[in-house]
């Protein structure tokens, strides 16, 4: 074999070894590259949002007596009841009857005005609204707890990092909207 060919597989098997060796203590140095997730608490929040909610509704009016002492009703009742008892019995009876006809016809009739008058009502239909809230959770990140070269912490980012977080320069790698703990 040449002397030189020997010569360059040996320089070049050395040089090599020795930056397979480098590299190796670079790996060494840096350490873990990934910090292993221990737990994941997702973080939420509850948000009552306001909304009308209306329906129709039916109401009952009365409407206004003209008499609100019933005293049509009492007068008729009276003159009917009267000319009803005129004509039962005679003399002094008929009298006494009269009376007792006009008295108790003013009493029917003036709860027959009332019945009426409580009768007289009309109905419309009136929109009612109330505020009332509806809740829904919203989730605002996540608080992880990691392990990172023998020792935990705590960090709260946006997403799941799932079973590890990448680590740069002994740091965590942590994307927008994270925050160390």
């Amino acid at each position: 074999m040449n002397k030189s060919l020997l010569i360059g597989l040996a320089v070049g098997a050395a040089a090599a070894a020795g930056a397979g060796a480098v590299a190796g203590l670079k790996a060494i140095h840096r350490g873990p590259q990934y910090a292993q997730v221990v737990q994941v608490i997702p973080l939420t929040r509850t948000i009552r949002t306001p909304r009308q909610d209306c329906h129709d509704e039916t109401v009952v009016h009365r409407r206004r007596a003209r008499d609100n002492h019933q005293v049509l009703g009492t007068v008729t009742g009276a003159v009917v009841g009267g000319l009803l008892g005129h004509y039962v019995g005679g003399g002094t009876g008929q009298d006494i009857a009269t009376a007792a006809g006009a008295a108790a016809g003013g009493y029917a009739g003036n709860r027959i005005e009332n019945r009426i008058q409580r009768g007289n009502v009309y109905t419309t239909t009136q929109r009612r609204c109330a505020t009332v809230y509806e809740r829904s959770v919203q989730r605002e990140g996540y608080e992880v707890r990691y392990r990172l070269g023998g020792k935990e912490g705590t960090v709260r980012m946006s997403h799941d990092p799932g079973p590890r977080i990448p680590v740069e320069n002994g740091q965590l790698a942590l994307g927008q909207g994270s925050q160390a703990g």
